[in-house]
């Protein structure tokens, strides 16, 4: 039997994306940087639909590899009552969920609002975020 202090943090950093608060301002929910509990917020990265394994690039030498999707938790209503649901894709259209990534640093360094962020893939086959 593993012990819990001997498994891998796959949950070091949590992403989103800023086109997420836009999306949930259009549905009357007023959330900002930070609100989630997420420690970086992205623009113009699709972070739910990067497969496992992708490295993004922060700032001249931060690295984080991603390692899954974050599953909206039941605090989340607590937070602003209905938004989890409006997390929850139904449709098809892409991963289950829209509530940002989790990763691990691969690589440490400052990180600053405005810095750059790059993508970089990992080698095919590609597989896709599991939920966490």
């Amino acid at each position: 039997m593993k012990r819990w202090s001997r498994l891998p943090n796959l949950r070091q950093l949590h992403l989103i994306p800023a086109e997420l608060f836009e999306d949930l301002f259009l549905l009357g929910y007023r959330v900002g940087p930070g609100e989630l509990g997420e420690n970086v917020t992205t623009q113009g990265v699709k972070l739910e639909r990067l497969p496992l394994g992708t490295k993004l690039c922060l700032g001249q030498s931060a690295v984080v590899e991603l390692t899954g999707l974050r599953t909206p938790c039941r605090l989340i209503d607590r937070f602003q009552k209905g938004m989890r649901s409006k997390l929850l894709r139904s449709d098809g259209n892409g991963p289950k969920f829209r509530c940002g990534v989790f990763g691990v640093v691969a690589a440490g360094g400052k990180v600053s609002p405005g810095d750059l962020a790059t993508v970089e893939l990992p080698i095919q086959p590609w597989s896709p975020l599991p939920a966490m």
